[in-house]
């Protein structure tokens, strides 16, 4: 591996854990790839590129690989040997591959048709499954799905040009508003969801301003405004401090808790470039 890193460290702890599920590349034999977070096919592909390994390199390049490997004929990601497919593995699928570059690839173009032909009806996407038992809240649709579909979103043409993805800022920016757990997942914006996570993971402050400072439906609005004041209420001498860390990620020296972060700092910076700050 080509890298150079003051956290090569960080790089080769979490290289040593891709055999840790039984398989290559943070898998199970039967290709569980979302099993095993924060040390998940997916997650350690996004923690790698966050610590500077080309999208080129030959391990992500296998990740890729992998991921692609699970894709069904009508642009759906099976991230489980059984079970349904849900949005939620299709949105992190397309995301991660986003991110290793392949936002062009035809095959990821359907993917994106998909997710769009199925968007539901308050703007958002919703997962089929109600692990916390039905109720009205439940007729939402999931706000991190939504989040994590947006982020794929912002690699392609659609950004800012397709009114469907203004609708899924909006379910986001009133989230914001109501606050209360909605979605068959629950998701709500509380105690937890203000403190500043970071790597990105769960629906989070931090997370939910990122991605939603490339969208100009959210930009100037006053909900959106509200949330970035309270995240930039959180920074020490401009930066990023972490109030919150998988305990599993607690070792790795680039996202200390309670500490300034260099890499989080550059993820704020880049919220202050997409708004013209």
């Amino acid at each position: 591996m080509s890298v150079s890193s003051v956290y090569q460290t960080d790089i080769d702890t979490i290289l040593a854990k891709r055999h840790d599920l039984g398989a290559d590349l943070w898998t199970t034999p039967d290709k569980r790839l979302i099993k095993g977070t924060p040390f998940s096919t997916m997650d350690c592909a996004l923690l790698l590129l966050e610590l500077g390994v080309a999208p080129t390199d030959p391990i992500l390049r296998d990740v890729a690989a992998l991921i692609w490997s699970v894709r069904r004929e009508d642009g759906r990601f099976k991230l489980a040997p059984s079970g349904a497919i849900y949005p939620c593995h299709t949105s992190i699928a397309a995301n991660v591959l986003c991110h290793l570059g392949y936002a062009t690839d035809p095959r990821l173009q359907k993917t994106f048709q998909h997710l769009l032909d199925i968007q539901y009806h308050d703007g958002g996407w919703r997962c089929n499954k109600f692990s916390f038992g039905r109720g009205p809240e439940t007729e939402f649709s999931n706000p991190g799905t939504t989040l994590i579909a947006l982020s794929a979103f912002r690699f392609t043409p659609y950004l800012n040009q397709d009114n469907r993805l203004d609708q899924a800022v909006e379910f986001l920016l009133n989230h914001w508003t109501i606050r209360i757990p909605i979605g068959p997942c629950h998701y709500g914006i509380g105690t937890l969801f203000q403190q500043v996570e970071y790597p990105f993971g769960n629906y989070n402050l931090f997370i939910y301003v990122y991605v939603l400072s490339f969208y100009d439906r959210a930009k100037k609005d006053p909900r959106f405004l509200e949330a970035l004041a309270l995240l930039e209420s959180k920074l020490s001498d401009g930066q990023i401090v972490i109030e919150r860390v998988n305990r599993q990620l607690a070792s790795l020296a680039f996202c200390r808790k309670d500490q300034p972060s260099e890499l989080a700092t550059k993820k704020y910076l880049e919220i202050r470039q997409n708004l013209n700050l």
